[in-house]
C-alpha cells in the first residue's frame, strides 16, 4: 500500500510539475506572439485573452500543492522564526491543519460554482470553449493543496525535525541542541 501511495505521490508530483512548466510557458508565447502580432499586423489574436487566462488558472491553482509540497507557500513567519522549537512544532501543526480545512471548504463552494457554471452552459467568446472547462482545474487544485497540506501536518507528527513542506525542512535549528535525540 505504501509503494502504491508513494507512486501516485510521485506522479502527482511530475503532473504539477509539467502542468507548471507547460502553462507558464503558454502565458509567455501568448502574450509575446500577440505583442509581435499587434505590432506587425495592427490586430491582436482574440484567442490569446483566453488561452492566457486558462494558463493562469492552471498555473496558479495547481501550484497550491507544488507549493505547499516544497514549502514555497506564502507565508508571514516574522513570529515562527523566533519562535522556540517546541512553539514552532506545535504551529506548524496547527498552521497547516487549519490551511487544509480552509482549502478543503474552498473546495466545496469552488465545486457548487463549478456545477453552476455547467449548467449555466457559458462558452469563451472567442474559442467557443465551455467556461466549465476553465474553471474545473480550481476545485482540483485546492483539493491537492489540502492534500499536500494534511501530509505537511502529518510529517510533522511523526518526524523530530520541523517540515516547512513534505520536502523541505526547517533548518533554523539545525546546529541546535533544542531538537532533543
Amino acid at each position: 500500500m505504501k509503494q502504491l501511495i508513494t507512486k501516485l505521490d510521485t506522479f502527482l508530483l511530475k503532473l504539477e510539475e509539467f502542468i507548471l512548466s507547460y502553462s507558464i510557458i503558454l502565458i509567455a508565447i501568448m502574450v509575446v506572439g500577440n505583442v509581435f502580432n499587434r505590432a506587425i499586423f495592427g490586430s491582436s489574436w482574440s484567442f490569446a485573452s483566453e488561452i492566457s487566462k486558462f494558463a493562469v488558472f492552471l498555473a496558479t491553482f495547481m501550484g497550491i500543492g507544488y507549493a505547499a509540497r516544497s514549502g514555497r507557500h506564502i507565508s508571514m513567519s516574522a513570529f515562527f522564526d523566533m519562535a522556540p522549537y517546541k512553539v514552532k512544532k506545535g504551529l506548524i501543526i496547527f498552521v497547516n491543519l487549519g490551511s487544509a480545512l480552509i482549502l478543503f471548504l474552498l473546495t466545496y463552494y469552488a465545486y457548487q460554482y463549478l456545477m453552476s457554471v455547467y449548467h449555466s452552459g457559458r462558452v469563451t467568446s472567442a474559442l467557443q470553449i465551455p467556461v466549465y472547462i476553465m474553471i474545473s482545474f480550481v476545485p482540483f487544485g485546492l483539493f491537492l493543496g489540502g492534500l499536500q497540506f494534511l501530509r505537511n501536518a502529518w510529517i510533522n507528527v511523526k518526524e523530530k525535525e520541523v517540515y516547512l513542506g513534505t520536502e523541505q525542512k526547517d533548518y533554523s535549528y539545525a546546529d541546535s541542541n533544542q531538537v532533543k535525540n
